[in-house]
């Protein structure tokens, strides 16, 4: 636990290192920065959007955001946590964005149930399953997928950053606008609703715990 803080820690002290050579014009520093923490903001615009080009979009858009914001860093700030808020913000407009765009075209939304995309930062958790292992957990990502589709971009959101990146109220309330009560409950909400929509195959399924249905 002791390590893990002081890589953290040190994670942090590189960052605004990084962040004071590139306000002092050394482009290059920032690139530090885009290296060390792209994968975790394309982890989190993915589990948001479900789509792999959205999910590109916003990683690109977010560091671009933050590279001419830059000067409003406060260096008492965490450079991560300060990226992966303005990745989620526009993660959030771009998923309303095109939902309206849906609606006009009055066409199905990105998760089609035959043609979900598969999750490029997942992992399979075992090399060889068993074929009823592997129906079971495939029929539960199908679920899944179609019960965080059903939530609303807040829920989704608020659940996505709690219970799959680990983040903590007062996080999620910063990018949802929200006071910390309302954030809790956004949480609480979206946990319900997961529940409900899988409880059918929680029972004869352990990858449900996996994926985030507990609370």
């Amino acid at each position: 636990m002791q390590q893990s803080i002081e890589s953290a820690q040190a994670i942090a002290a590189s960052d605004a290192l990084a962040v004071e050579r590139t306000l002092a014009g050394e482009r290059d520093a920032f690139r530090v920065l885009v290296e060390r923490h792209s994968h975790n903001v394309f982890r989190l615009a993915f589990r948001m959007t479900r789509n792999q080009h959205d999910a590109e979009e916003i990683v690109q858009e977010a560091f671009l955001r933050a590279y001419q914001k830059l000067g409003q860093f406060a260096a008492r700030a965490n450079f991560g946590t300060w990226v992966y808020r303005i990745a989620a913000n526009y993660a959030i407009d771009r998923m309303r964005q095109k939902q309206k765009e849906d609606a006009r075209r009055q066409a199905p939304g990105p998760q089609d149930a035959d043609g979900i995309e598969g999750d490029p930062v997942s992992r399979v958790p075992d090399a060889a399953p068993t074929p009823e292992r592997l129906t079971q957990s495939l029929e539960l990502r199908k679920q899944m997928e179609h019960a965080l589709a059903a939530l609303s971009h807040a829920e989704r959101t608020a659940f996505v950053m709690r219970h799959w990146e680990g983040c903590g109220i007062e996080e999620i309330a910063a990018v949802l606008k929200l006071n910390s009560s309302a954030a809790k409950n956004t949480v609480f909400r979206a946990v319900q609703k997961l529940r409900l929509a899988l409880q059918p195959l929680v029972g004869r399924s352990p990858q449900a715990r996996a994926m985030g249905t507990e609370s």
